[in-house]
């Protein structure tokens, strides 16, 4: 099952202070939504658990992430995979800044690819919980960098 993501949003802060906020894991993981925990490995891995689940496959998902371009101040690209509940998935974000009246405009994007039972037996509930859990987290980044 693949899911594809993607918006803006426009914030107070610099594009200096936007970007440092963005590529700071240890920063922006605890606004992912059902966040457990996050162990850096080295300045640009990292592994996060999310508590996830949809119905009776309830677990945690534990998703090996890297910086994988990071271009100052302007442009982040995330990737990941991990296991999930009932499944495999994998996954890349990224954003875009660019200087806005008084702040930083942030166009975001990803896609994620969720295989095994998870996807197959969770079916249309999947992508409507997911986007609501991009949409929790957008919006926590709005606040955090409000």
């Amino acid at each position: 099952m693949n899911i594809s993501f993607g918006g803006d949003f426009t914030v107070a802060k610099s594009i200096e202070e936007v970007f440092e906020f963005l590529t700071d894991a240890e920063r922006f993981c605890p606004l992912l939504p059902d966040f457990q925990s996050m162990k850096k490995e080295d300045g640009e891995k990292f592994t996060v658990t999310l508590r996830v689940g949809i119905s009776h496959i309830r677990g945690d998902a534990k998703v090996k992430m890297k910086l994988l371009e990071a271009t100052r101040p302007s442009h982040a690209v995330y990737e990941g995979k991990g296991d999930v509940a009932g499944g495999t998935a994998t996954l890349r974000a990224g954003f875009e800044l660019a200087n806005a009246d008084g702040g930083t405009k942030v166009v975001w994007k990803g896609q994620a690819q969720i295989a095994g039972r998870l996807a197959s037996l969770a079916g249309g509930l999947l992508e409507p919980l997911a986007k609501k859990n991009v949409q929790k987290l957008i919006d926590a980044l709005q606040a955090a960098l409000g």
